[in-house]
């Protein structure tokens, strides 16, 4: 028999040209993907280890099926990508791992079978997975998140009041008083007991916040300035303070007030770095939570962006809070609002004598964060980040400090008026 010829090959069997290379197309779309659609890539792979749980994101090309499953001995999260070519980024994942990771020991992919990219994370202890797809927003594309919770979360009162004991038992650190404070010769109301201050770093892990044109991130200056102001309010005799987030990664909104709420604090204070489509914009500004509309359209814009953080950070929606009911139940906080706006004058009055204001007046509109229905609660906008001159002041290690001083003058001025009164059993959300 002659050699036949592909033109040959395909009359022998019948096929036309055309329906021949559709149908050469269709066998390699189902050679390269079990779904029947050619494969994606992943184009970046971000690992955010934190004491409170580490998060893994694949950003991909498109969107991606995907099923896992625990093993034990040893502990493993598997992950199986459907659709997904294993290229150099998903081969290189090893080295995404940091020793200090305090979940993870080591992760590695590998093709599992046509198609279908495996991945395995060996973990360092037992954990709560939370996998979920995240569509397309800001800067970002698909996204596959991975999130490993403790089984066992630490409880931030406890852990608070363990960093107190430390504190205590350094020679170097006059220990703690309970003890009230020298009474003040303008004869002030005295602090008659220890004062909780929760600082929250605004933004964080897969949410950077604003970007100034110089490359900051709004994220990196808000953790720098929260840790300073820290340091100071805990050299406070009667002060002590904690972080919503002492590290790269990402809190949803609510989660920042649970936090708040389960150490009982008697103040929330946001810090963040404001940010507006003008670069001539410029000053420092406080804010307190609005119940009946925004003060400006500027404060209303301000307010949608930063609640945009859930979006933008990568919140599992399909995870439902059974405490969102309580923890803002109360919104009718006529008193804790009043007592907001008090303690956000006595702070904007003090960071008056290191930037310029932005607005003389204490404004108010919609923040998510703002929203612990019994403790006074403000966001600090220390400066705009999207103006160059104000970028490079926020990086400025003195300035940092200066508005860290300033912050610490407005709440201590603030307390002097408003002493906190005994603490009143709160309602325990975990």
């Amino acid at each position: 028999m002659p050699e036949q010829t592909p033109r040959a090959l395909i009359r022998l069997h019948g096929l036309h040209r055309r329906d021949f290379l559709k149908f050469a197309g269709a066998t390699l779309t189902l050679l390269v993907s079990p779904l029947g659609q050619a494969a994606t890539s992943v184009l970046a792979v971000r690992v955010w280890p934190a004491r409170d749980y580490t998060r893994v994101t694949l950003e991909c090309q498109q969107a991606i099926g995907f099923s896992q499953m625990i093993l034990k001995d040893p502990d493993r999260l598997v992950v199986d990508l459907e659709g997904i070519e294993f290229n150099s980024i998903l081969q290189n994942l090893p080295d995404k791992i940091s020793a200090t990771d305090p979940y993870i020991k080591l992760i590695r992919a590998g093709r599992h079978k046509p198609g279908v990219v495996r991945l395995v994370i060996e973990l360092k202890t037992e954990i709560q997975p939370q996998v979920f797809a995240l569509k397309p927003v800001g800067e970002y594309g698909y996204r596959l998140v991975m999130d490993l919770y403790p089984t066992v979360a630490d409880d931030p009162l406890l852990a608070l009041l363990e960093k107190l004991d430390t504190a205590s038992a350094s020679p170097s650190t006059p220990p703690k008083t309970h003890q009230k404070t020298p009474q003040r010769e303008t004869g002030e109301p005295e602090i008659m007991r220890m004062v909780t201050i929760v600082l929250d770093p605004g933004h964080g892990g897969e949410d950077p916040g604003a970007i100034g044109r110089g490359g900051s991130h709004e994220k990196d200056v808000t953790l720098q300035v929260a840790r300073r102001l820290k340091e100071k309010i805990d050299a406070e005799p009667n002060m002590r303070s904690m972080l919503t987030r002492d590290g790269d990664f990402f809190i949803p909104l609510r989660q920042r007030v649970q936090k708040a709420r389960r150490v009982q604090a008697d103040l929330f204070v946001s810090v963040h770095a404001d940010a507006f489509i003008k670069p001539t914009a410029r000053g420092s500004s406080v804010f307190v939570l609005s119940e009946n509309g925004a003060s400006s359209s500027a404060a209303r814009w301000l307010a949608q962006r930063e609640n945009s953080a859930d979006l933008i950070g990568g919140v599992n929606l399909d995870v439902k809070d059974p405490h969102l009911a309580r923890t803002l139940l109360d919104l009718s906080q006529t008193a804790t609002l009043n007592d907001s706006l008090k303690l956000g004058r006595a702070v904007l009055g003090e960071l008056g004598g290191v930037n310029t204001l932005h607005k003389e007046h204490v404004e108010q509109a919609g923040f998510a964060v703002l929203k612990a229905p019994d403790i006074p609660s403000i966001l600090i906008e220390t400066a705009f980040i999207s103006n160059p001159d104000e970028e490079r002041r926020l990086n400025d290690d003195a300035y940092q400090e200066k508005m860290a001083e300033a912050i610490l003058r407005g709440i201590k001025g603030y307390l002097a008026k408003n002493p906190p009164l005994a603490k009143s059993k709160l309602v325990r959300l975990d």
